[in-house]
Protein backbone atom coordinates (compact mmCIF):
# COMPACT_ATOMS: atom_id res chain seq x y z
CA UNK A 1 0.00 0.00 0.00
CA UNK A 2 1.49 3.34 -0.99
CA UNK A 3 1.79 6.25 1.48
CA UNK A 4 -1.10 8.21 -0.02
CA UNK A 5 -3.49 5.28 0.34
CA UNK A 6 -2.30 4.77 3.93
CA UNK A 7 -3.01 8.42 4.74
CA UNK A 8 -6.45 8.21 3.16
CA UNK A 9 -7.28 5.05 5.10
CA UNK A 10 -6.11 6.64 8.34
CA UNK A 11 -8.06 9.84 7.62
CA UNK A 12 -11.20 7.82 6.87
CA UNK A 13 -10.87 5.88 10.15
CA UNK A 14 -10.28 9.09 12.05
CA UNK A 15 -13.30 10.77 10.42
CA UNK A 16 -15.56 7.83 11.34
CA UNK A 17 -14.29 7.82 14.93
CA UNK A 18 -14.80 11.58 15.27
CA UNK A 19 -18.27 11.43 13.73
CA UNK A 20 -19.35 8.70 16.15
CA UNK A 21 -17.82 10.58 19.08
CA UNK A 22 -19.64 13.80 18.13
CA UNK A 23 -22.98 11.99 17.71
CA UNK A 24 -22.75 10.47 21.19
CA UNK A 25 -21.50 13.73 22.68
CA UNK A 26 -24.27 15.77 21.07
CA UNK A 27 -26.91 13.35 22.31
CA UNK A 28 -25.45 13.59 25.82
CA UNK A 29 -25.63 17.40 25.62
CA UNK A 30 -29.28 17.19 24.60
CA UNK A 31 -30.05 14.91 27.54
CA UNK A 32 -28.22 17.24 29.95
CA UNK A 33 -30.05 20.26 28.53
CA UNK A 34 -33.37 18.49 29.06
CA UNK A 35 -32.45 17.45 32.59
CA UNK A 36 -31.13 20.89 33.60
CA UNK A 37 -32.64 23.41 31.15
CA UNK A 38 -32.03 26.57 33.20
CA UNK A 39 -28.42 25.72 34.02
CA UNK A 40 -27.75 24.69 30.42
CA UNK A 41 -29.13 27.98 29.06
CA UNK A 42 -27.03 29.94 31.54
CA UNK A 43 -23.83 28.11 30.60
CA UNK A 44 -24.62 28.31 26.90
CA UNK A 45 -25.11 32.09 27.04
CA UNK A 46 -21.87 32.49 29.03
CA UNK A 47 -19.92 30.54 26.42
CA UNK A 48 -21.54 32.43 23.54
CA UNK A 49 -20.67 35.77 25.16
CA UNK A 50 -17.10 34.57 25.80
CA UNK A 51 -16.68 33.59 22.13
CA UNK A 52 -18.02 36.96 20.98
CA UNK A 53 -15.78 38.84 23.42
CA UNK A 54 -12.71 36.89 22.27
CA UNK A 55 -13.56 37.30 18.59
CA UNK A 56 -13.91 33.56 18.00
CA UNK A 57 -17.38 33.52 16.48
CA UNK A 58 -17.51 32.74 12.77
CA UNK A 59 -18.28 35.66 10.49
CA UNK A 60 -18.99 33.55 7.40
CA UNK A 61 -18.94 29.98 6.10
CA UNK A 62 -15.16 30.04 5.55
CA UNK A 63 -14.64 30.08 9.29
CA UNK A 64 -13.25 33.62 9.33
CA UNK A 65 -13.32 35.18 12.80
CA UNK A 66 -12.74 38.66 14.14
CA UNK A 67 -9.28 37.47 15.24
CA UNK A 68 -8.39 36.95 11.57
CA UNK A 69 -8.67 40.70 11.09
CA UNK A 70 -7.05 41.67 14.39
CA UNK A 71 -3.93 43.76 13.92
CA UNK A 72 -3.04 43.63 17.63
CA UNK A 73 -3.53 47.28 18.51
CA UNK A 74 -3.12 47.67 22.27
CA UNK A 75 -6.41 48.47 23.96
CA UNK A 76 -7.36 49.12 27.56
CA UNK A 77 -3.74 49.25 28.68
CA UNK A 78 -2.70 45.89 27.28
CA UNK A 79 1.02 45.26 27.55
CA UNK A 80 2.33 43.98 24.22
CA UNK A 81 5.95 43.68 25.23
CA UNK A 82 7.55 40.52 23.79
CA UNK A 83 7.24 38.55 27.03
CA UNK A 84 3.61 39.41 27.70
CA UNK A 85 2.60 38.83 24.08
CA UNK A 86 4.12 35.35 24.20
CA UNK A 87 2.32 34.55 27.44
CA UNK A 88 -0.98 35.84 26.05
CA UNK A 89 -0.53 33.84 22.84
CA UNK A 90 0.22 30.66 24.81
CA UNK A 91 -2.92 31.09 26.87
CA UNK A 92 -5.01 31.48 23.70
CA UNK A 93 -3.45 28.36 22.16
CA UNK A 94 -4.63 26.22 25.04
CA UNK A 95 -7.95 24.80 23.98
CA UNK A 96 -10.75 23.29 25.95
CA UNK A 97 -11.69 20.39 23.73
CA UNK A 98 -15.26 19.30 24.23
CA UNK A 99 -16.03 22.09 26.65
CA UNK A 100 -14.95 20.06 29.68
CA UNK A 101 -13.16 21.86 32.44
Amino acid sequence: MNPIDKRREYAARQAVYYRNYRRARDRAFVRLAQAYPDHYKELFEEERARDEANGKTWLDITGATANDFDISIPTHGEDLSPGSEKTHRNQQDQSNVGGEE
